[in-house]
């Protein structure tokens, strides 16, 4: 098979799809890799470590995704990658198409299969392909947050962890995953008051269990999120439902009653975003405010730390590179359910539930789509 790796377009997105390491095995395994100069510039790999195992270079993007039966990439395609997109292709890349109805649509019409790293699920309902970027993000969102909330960005002039004689800043978590998870432990590592608010009595308990009396646990309600947001310094959205639209936990009236200069971090906004007010952002301008809260939307938050990125997600995505090169996509998902899951469209149908649901378009089973059903 012939794989393409372009060179990532959104703003200030600095994340490469493969680093050598993996191309060098895809290359074993009997693949061409193709490489567009420069795609791994932002992130410290030049070109001539692909070279080195053997891929191609080519000189633009044109070249990566017309010579490609199979694109690896980070980050959704956006417009003016639609028209490289051909019938029959085969995109392995974060989606998130219920947010982004559009792509959606340009992926059915040009009957591409689109294989969404954040839908791949184990049978525990763990996403392993999203983790490690939401591991990043949740690290982040505290990171950017405590700058957010210096005076000269706007934010209400609070050091998250305090000083002695003066109380430390108040963190509250939306969603007690990964990120959310992840985001209470830079928090906390900060000195700061830490709230997390969740639905899933499980999941607090376990949170309860390993963080104890550093972190506070909070059955989510809309009640109950407005209590403890009213006097929070900084809000995080770190809520995920897996293909779907994130719900709206916070709505615009409930700002209204925010500590003006707080800050609110929408992790979820690449999925819609948990905060009503919320709208995607780029790392070029990264904020803005609405009453008189700072808003922090970046929907590619790891694309800035590209290297730890890049490294960590590529751990995660080659093995089931290697199985869609190796076996096609008709033996590799019947041989992993995890890797059909992972199937949002194909051969101009919406294959994942949940996506279909959200956008409002007919959904069809992959089997039935591959003959299988």
């Amino acid at each position: 098979m012939k794989i393409g790796v372009p060179a990532e377009v959104k703003n200030h997105e600095y994340r490469v799809g493969l680093v050598p390491g993996g191309a060098q095995l895809l290359i074993r395994d009997g693949h061409e890799v193709i490489v567009q100069q420069g795609a791994g510039a932002g992130c410290g790999i030049p070109d001539e470590a692909y070279e080195a195992v053997g891929c191609r270079l080519a000189p633009d993007a044109d070249e990566t995704w017309g010579a490609a039966d199979m694109i690896i990439k980070v980050k959704e395609p956006i417009a003016e990658e639609y028209p490289r997109m051909r019938q029959g292709q085969l995109i392995y890349t974060f989606f998130h198409l219920a947010a982004v109805p559009e792509l959606a649509k340009a992926l059915l019409e040009r009957e591409v299969t689109a294989v969404a790293y954040e839908t791949i699920e184990l049978p525990d309902g763990s996403l392993p392909l999203l983790r490690p970027m939401s591991e990043v993000a949740g690290r982040m969102s505290i990171q950017v947050g405590a700058r957010c909330l210096e005076k000269e960005a706007g934010g209400r002039g609070v050091l998250l962890g305090g000083i002695p004689g003066v109380q430390q800043g108040k963190v509250v978590i939306l969603g007690g995953g990964t990120v959310g998870t992840e985001a209470a432990k830079m928090a906390m590592g900060l000195g700061a008051r830490v709230t997390i608010c969740d639905v899933n009595l499980q999941r607090l308990r376990y949170l309860d269990d390993v963080f104890g009396n550093r972190l506070q646990t909070v059955y989510s309600t809309p009640q109950s999120i407005l209590e403890a947001i009213v006097d929070a310094d900084l809000v995080v959205g770190a809520v995920l439902i897996t293909g779907a639209r994130a719900p709206r936990l916070v709505r615009e009236q409930d700002l209204k009653q925010m500590l003006p200069g707080a800050v609110v971090v929408d992790v979820s906004v690449d999925q819609g975003g948990c905060i009503e007010t919320c709208r995607p952002t780029t790392h070029e301008n990264p904020t803005y405010i609405v009453d008189d809260v700072v808003h922090y939307c970046v929907a590619n938050m790891p694309g800035a730390v590209a290297r730890t990125s890049t490294y960590g997600l590529t751990n995660t995505t080659l093995g089931h590179a290697r199985a869609l090169a190796g076996l096609g996509l008709a033996e590799a998902t019947a041989a992993s359910r995890p890797l059909a899951l992972g199937v949002n469209t194909c051969g101009g149908f919406v294959t994942y539930e949940a996506v279909a649901r959200d956008l409002e378009l007919p959904y069809r089973s992959l089997d039935s789509v591959l003959g299988r059903a």
